[in-house]
């Protein structure tokens, strides 16, 4: 397995101003180490411990200690399947599904609102706005209970 086949480039992109909408979930002063083709960021904050953006879920989670554990954690099928999105990733190359500079793969209904990790549940998108987007929406559910509500208002 290639790691890079399940990466998106990162050269060309300003995180400062991608990340910006998270703001009130990730540390001020972070890394970006990879990025999955779903937008899952994995970064380094200050204290060197490896940290996961989950942007379908809204939520980050440590990984591991330092980039070293990392690397040896995320040889583990399991864990590479679940932070890399492998087998997802795999159908949507399978079904046609190419991404092009400035792309990544976005789900038509957002995890958080009960959509699957499925092929028919996903689409390509841009970047940018799948980072903004999903951003927005989690800051202002992330303190309602299961179930709730909502109205979503949209920055422009």
């Amino acid at each position: 397995m290639n790691l890079s086949d399940y990466l998106i480039d990162q050269q060309g992109h300003d995180w400062s101003t991608i990340l910006a909408d998270w703001a009130w979930l990730l540390p001020t002063d972070l890394t970006v180490w990879m990025v999955n083709r779903f937008g899952d960021l994995i970064f380094v904050p200050e204290d060197g411990t490896v940290h996961f953006l989950d942007i379908g879920a809204g939520s980050v989670t440590q990984l591991a200690q330092s980039r070293e554990d990392f690397s040896m954690l995320v040889d583990l099928w399991e864990n590479a399947d679940n932070w890399l999105l492998i087998s997802l990733t795999d159908g949507c190359v399978a079904a046609g599904h190419m991404l092009g500079p400035g792309q990544c793969y976005t789900f038509k209904l957002a995890p958080v609102f009960g959509g699957q990790y499925a092929l028919d549940n996903i689409a390509v998108g841009d970047l940018v706005v799948n980072y903004s987007l999903l951003a927005q929406i989690h800051r202002q559910i992330k303190d309602l209970p299961d179930g709730a509500q909502i109205k979503l208002v949209l920055d422009a």
